[in-house]
């Protein structure tokens, strides 16, 4: 969110432990804000996102006169109008991005986001949206958003490859033994795949790239 802000020349006066933006006041976490911390810079407007952030906060700063904008992106075709509703808040102009469409199925990826317990992408996400667009299908596909599976039950579904985010579990090299008897896999920058607003095409270029 602090990378579109900063796109528009709009400069956040602090975010979450989780921003990556160099000298950025920290205010908490996304699911442990300090709301009395957040309160007392008066900020003219706080931006929470509803996939990550809880909606007592939401409710908790309202109630405290503040003004919130909630966000929700569940698919690549929300960006643009979410933009469009964080742009006219902040007084500025979105750039409409030109987002591909779907591509034709080319093969299935099973997409781990957490290990202890292992939890998988699902559709009706972010990331299943984007990797859609590159011609990818995440499985499982009917097991809700965020499915919780054994690796075993993963690999009965023989996908074609997995994909491996970097967040939000930090999955890396040293992961590949224990995931490539599921399928061949591809390590990916988690950024690209859930952090959706101004990075969204450049994102989606790089991923169809890794991916051919």
């Amino acid at each position: 969110m602090t990378e579109t802000l900063f796109a528009w020349g709009v400069e956040p006066v602090a975010g979450t432990r989780y921003c990556d933006r160099p000298g950025l006041r920290v205010v908490g976490g996304t699911k442990d804000p300090d709301l009395e911390r957040v309160v007392a810079l008066e900020p003219d407007l706080v931006v929470m996102d509803v996939e990550e952030n809880r909606r007592e906060d939401f409710e908790a700063l309202r109630e405290r006169g503040v003004t919130v904008l909630a966000l929700a992106v569940h698919d690549v075709a929300d960006v643009v109008p979410e933009m469009t509703r964080l742009a006219r808040a902040v007084g500025t102009t979105a750039v409409e991005a030109v987002i591909a469409a779907p591509r034709p199925v080319a093969e299935r990826a099973a997409v781990p986001i957490w290990r202890r317990p292992w939890r998988f992408l699902g559709p009706d996400t972010y990331g299943a949206s984007l990797l859609a667009r590159a011609g990818v299908e995440v499985v499982p596909a009917d097991l809700g958003r965020y499915p919780a599976l054994e690796l075993s039950d993963v690999g009965a579904l023989r996908p074609d490859r997995v994909i491996a985010p970097s967040e939000p579990y930090p999955f890396a090299e040293r992961h590949r033994r224990e995931l490539e008897p599921l399928a061949p896999v591809t390590f990916v920058d988690g950024r690209d795949l859930f952090w959706w607003g101004a990075r969204t095409v450049g994102a989606l270029q790089r991923v169809v790239a890794l991916l051919a």
